[in-house]
């Protein structure tokens, strides 16, 4: 009996899974054939000789890796901007779901909704090339409206200590649009039974803001905030990569732009993937634990 069943799933279903084989064949072309590269962090990889012709040296380029010098401040480089990106990517969307939510007027609510999502659609080359005019020290918009109150000009992508606030708040500018429309969706689930209950009791808006909305958003954002653990590591570099410079590296230099630059500038293949490899060891930990989190909290299931 439950044979036939599967065969007439089997039948009914094919369609379905002929249309994801090219999306399997990517995935493990491009996600899982690319693993047979990791034996590079254990050797001193000569591209001539190939991964069987290289020397097997074990551990050495971890250990190297441990031994270089700015290699801690690069991974507090990466867990400071990424977690001030992971706060503010959560705090933000709340609120502006919040207020757009008590905008009575839906064709203003839908223009506002389109204009703040827009920016999640560009590349950070544009935005790049965009923040770098507007940033300017000379003729730049944000340092021009600074001068009309006397304020001096602020090099803001060439100073150590304004580099990081720049890339947190300019990747919350360009992301925030989309987490804002997750958050609107929750709030519309929310039955408008306990709205009208709360008015006849007598409950205002921030009473009905604090009592009902919120505590109907709590599983969303509970999900949202556990899932977003696996990128502690994952600072941006695209973001990092278009905006930063070697007069920001000492605050802005974060473990993908080292990667990158032992990689393919220094040629340190060995060295690059150790770095690579430890970022994705750490990386894997803590989604795992953030899929764990989000079952216990959120009942988020995989399957």
């Amino acid at each position: 009996m439950k044979k036939g069943h599967y065969g007439r799933s089997l039948t009914r279903e094919w369609p379905m899974h002929l249309m994801m084989l090219p999306a399997v064949v990517l995935i493990v072309l491009f996600s899982y054939v690319p693993f047979a590269g990791l034996a590079i962090a254990f050797e001193r990889f000569n591209p001539s000789k190939g991964f069987f012709g290289s020397t097997f040296i074990g551990w050495d380029n971890f250990q190297y890796v441990m031994k270089m010098p700015g290699i801690g401040q690069v991974l507090w480089n990466t867990v400071y901007i990424a977690c001030m990106k992971m706060v503010g990517g959560l705090v933000v969307p709340i609120a502006f779901a919040l207020l757009l939510n008590e905008v009575v007027g839906s064709k203003f609510k839908r223009t506002v909704q389109t204009l703040i999502y827009l920016p999640h659609f560009l590349s950070w080359v544009i935005l790049g090339g965009v923040l770098t005019d507007i940033l300017s020290p000379s003729g730049g918009l944000v340092n021009s409206v600074l001068g009309w109150f006397g304020a001096e000009p602020v090099f803001f992508l060439g100073s150590e200590k304004t580099f990081p606030y720049v890339l947190v708040v300019t990747d919350i500018w360009k992301e925030f649009g989309f987490g804002t429309i997750i958050y609107l969706a929750a709030i519309t689930s929310i039955n408008p039974v306990l709205y009208e209950a709360a008015l006849c009791d007598g409950a205002g808006r921030w009473r009905q803001t604090w009592h009902i909305t919120l505590p109907g958003m709590t599983p969303i954002i509970v999900l949202m905030m556990t899932l977003s653990l696996g990128n502690v590591l994952n600072a941006g570099f695209d973001q990092v990569f278009n905006l930063y410079s070697p007069v920001v590296y000492q605050t802005g230099d974060i473990l993908d732009t080292l990667v990158y630059r032992l990689g393919l500038i220094d040629a340190q293949y060995g060295v690059a993937t150790a770095v690579g490899l430890f970022k994705s060891a750490v990386s894997t930990v803590f989604i795992v634990i953030s899929y764990i989190c989000a079952f216990r909290f959120a009942n988020y299931r995989i399957f």
